[in-house]
């Protein structure tokens, strides 16, 4: 049995959950996984490391009327992926809003039950 090492649950992603830079306004890549501290994001490129990001995604937490989640990022790590020009990026959130941290544990929550 594989124990858990992590400080918070994570949470995979179903289907193709887009991630955009906020300040170039281009998408970078999709969710992996989510957890209340960070991401997995699979990038179309690898990134600087150790970088800092204003990243945007909508949570699929089926909240049709609710606005994406706005996130400041900083890249951990990097590890080449399976797929031919993409990487996985851990990813670490940043000063998350309230209501932001309130979407993400609420939707972490949903897969522990």
């Amino acid at each position: 049995m594989k124990v858990e090492a992590r400080r918070q649950p994570r949470r995979s992603v179903p289907g193709m959950v887009e991630v955009f830079d906020t300040i170039l306004e281009e998408p970078v890549g999709h969710l992996g996984n989510l957890s209340v501290g960070g991401m997995l994001l699979i990038a179309h490129r690898r990134l600087p490391d150790d970088a800092l990001f204003q990243l945007r995604f909508q949570l699929p937490d089926g909240q049709r009327d609710a606005p994406p989640l706005e996130v400041g990022a900083h890249v951990l790590w990097q590890a080449q992926a399976g797929a031919p020009g993409q990487s996985l990026i851990g990813m670490r959130f940043l000063g998350l809003s309230p209501d932001a941290l309130q979407r993400l544990h609420l939707w972490v929550a949903q897969a522990e039950r």
